[in-house]
């Protein structure tokens, strides 16, 4: 597994390894079905050689699903601008969506950061390839934070009945879906009714483009330091908090220059406003393909008949208009 995302501490994460012990773990069973296939093996040994000798037919290739027909007008919506981040880099302009009903403090303290212009200049002082860049730290070296008191964990959350989530895979005990634009697994809400709340357990899954909140050894040590998914990591989950996606410009997230750290120049956040700070004739016009609409759950089936036993949430593109 990784170990920690620093904010504060000299502890880095870095992509998880295989275990050597795993691979003997699983060894052991594939030894003995091989044992056990070799009477067998000798007494159909004339039988395969006839049908070796049998002409054989390739299977014919799968026909890939169809995409669905352009999105029409009830496909759309358009995001809240108090929930929309408008980071603009020295790369390019990268747009995150905040999910306040997965993760409401951290959402409150990213608002309130941004009211504040506090990251604007601050560098992408560690990127890793195939993982994530991070930022936030006043001291662009992964020490710093900002004056205000640290926000307490929300590695998972509470959903209810009223939550707008919409299911894309059916797990039985579990459910993987979307809030937003946002993909979180959840377990089965026909638990609801046996717990006291009558709510179930959910989390962020971080898939490409994820936000999540840097932290130290502490869970509850998240301050300013945030990170964006360059790819996805499901090791993260349920340890670290995600509080919403890049919905434009993942592009630019890519850009951004690898390094652990990143050598100098580094690359920086120029400015980072909320949309709904922007002036009239700055704001860009944005809106989202709306995970409750038939356009979207046609894209869905389309990956999940795509991908089979396969499919992950993270498979799921999220279309979106800037104008």
């Amino acid at each position: 597994s990784s170990s920690v995302l620093a904010s504060r501490t000299g502890c880095w994460p870095r992509p998880a390894v295989s275990d050597s012990a795993a691979g003997a773990a699983r060894a052991g069973p594939l030894r003995v079905i091989r044992m056990r296939t070799v009477l067998l093996a000798a007494c159909v040994a004339a039988v395969a050689v006839t049908a070796a000798a049998a002409p054989k037919k390739s299977p014919a290739a799968p026909a890939k699903p169809a995409a669905p027909s352009a999105p029409g007008p009830a496909d759309w919506r358009a995001p809240d601008p108090n929930d929309v981040l408008v980071i603009d880099t020295n790369k390019g302009r990268i747009l995150v969506e905040m999910v306040p009903e997965v993760a409401p403090q951290h959402v409150a303290r990213m608002r309130e950061l941004a009211h504040e212009n506090f990251f604007d200049g601050l560098r992408f002082f560690r990127v890793v390839e195939n993982f994530m860049d991070q930022t936030g730290d006043p001291q662009n070296t992964g020490q710093g934070g900002s004056s205000k008191p640290n926000v307490p964990g929300e590695f998972t959350f509470r959903r209810g009945s009223d939550l707008n989530f919409v299911v894309a895979a059916d797990q039985s005990v579990a459910e993987v879906g979307f809030v937003k634009s946002l993909p979180v697994m959840s377990q089965s809400m026909m638990l609801a009714p046996m717990t006291k709340d009558q709510k179930v357990s959910a989390w962020g899954l971080f898939c490409p483009g994820v936000a999540g909140m840097a932290r130290d050894d502490n869970p509850d040590s998240a301050n300013s330091q945030f990170f964006l998914m360059r790819a996805g990591y499901p090791a993260l989950e349920k340890r670290y908090t995600a509080f919403g996606r890049v919905i434009s410009g993942m592009d630019v997230v890519l850009a951004i220059k690898v390094g652990e750290p990143v050598a100098d120049p580094q690359d920086r956040m120029e400015r980072v406003r909320l949309l709904a700070d922007l002036a009239d004739k700055d704001r860009p016009k944005v809106r989202v393909i709306d995970p409750k609409g038939p356009w979207f759950k046609a894209e869905i089936a389309r990956a999940r008949a795509l991908k089979g036993a396969d499919f992950s949430a993270c498979d799921v593109e999220i279309p979106v208009e800037v104008k």
